[in-house]
Formats: C-alpha cells, structure tokens, sequence
C-alpha cells in the first residue's frame, strides 16, 4: 500500500503549510515539544530509577509512581500533539527519514516495556513497595524504560540531521 498522497494531503493542509511556511509556528511547536520531553523522561527517569533501587528509597514505589504518573501523561500527550503537528508539516520528509522511523519503533518497544511491567511487577507491587531492592522484574523494567527513553531523545534529536 502507497500512503505517500496520504502523506501528502495531509502535508498540503492548510494548517500544515502555515506551520512549515511560518516564520514562528514551527520553532515554537519544537520547543513545546522539547519541554515535554523533558517532563515525560524526568517523570520517567525518577520511577525508574526507584526501580532499581538507587533513588527516592524512602518513597514506595507505588507512591512515586501515582504522585509522577499524571504528570507523565500530561507531558506525553503535549508530545503527541507538537509532533504530529511537526509531522503533518513534513509528512513526506519524515517518513523516510531512518532516525524518525526509528524513534517511532522504539517508542513502541517503550510502550510495550511498560505494558509488561504493569502486567507483571506491578500488580504484585504491595508485595514489594517499601523493599530493596525491587524484584529483578522491576530493575528490568525501570532499566529498560530508561535505556529506551534516552534512545527516544537521542533518535529525536538526529531527525533533523538525516
């Protein structure tokens, strides 16, 4: 299936031609964009490294995880919506770009990290809340979640360079 007239109808959109065209929309969606990123990873990076054991011992899991979690979303649906804004400017440009692609699969191997932790460790999480260090399942999940996050942003940051 060809979903370049796909890509490229939504590229000559009205609204994403005023954001490639604009002298201000563009730079402006990237820095919101980049804040958001900012929260999404600190959030992330504070439970994960709770995770492993080597931060916020004296706050449970659960605990952080709530306080955090909001945030997270919050900050992660922001990024939804600047990068799709970002991506309908240059739909056709960023389908093939390699580090684009690639970000996009990672994000999707972050999800599913997620997905497996609160499957697995995390239901069994009043077991081991207040304990270090977690179970070998959490260390995996936080450790995995910060690996994949930090390839996230570095992936992000070489779009504009391929």
């Amino acid at each position: 299936m060809d979903i370049q007239p796909l890509l490229q109808a939504l590229q000559d959109t009205r609204f994403a031609t005023f954001i490639r065209e604009s002298g201000a929309a563009f730079p402006t969606l990237e820095s919101v964009h980049v804040i958001g990123i900012a929260v999404v990873y600190g959030t992330i990076a504070i439970v994960d490294l709770r995770l492993l054991g080597l931060a916020a011992h004296r706050r449970g899991a659960l605990r952080l995880i709530k306080d955090l979690l909001p945030f997270t979303w919050v900050a992660f649906l922001l990024c939804v919506i600047t990068g799709s804004l970002m991506f309908s400017a240059n739909a056709t440009t960023y389908a093939q770009n390699t580090a684009f692609l690639c970000k996009m699969g990672v994000l999707v191997l972050a999800g599913l990290n997620m997905a497996v932790f609160h499957l697995g460790a995390f239901r069994r999480i009043a077991e081991w809340d207040t304990t270090l260090p977690p179970p070998i399942q959490a260390r995996m999940a936080g450790f995995g979640s910060l690996v994949l996050w930090a390839s996230i942003v570095f992936l992000g940051r070489w779009i504009a360079f391929l």
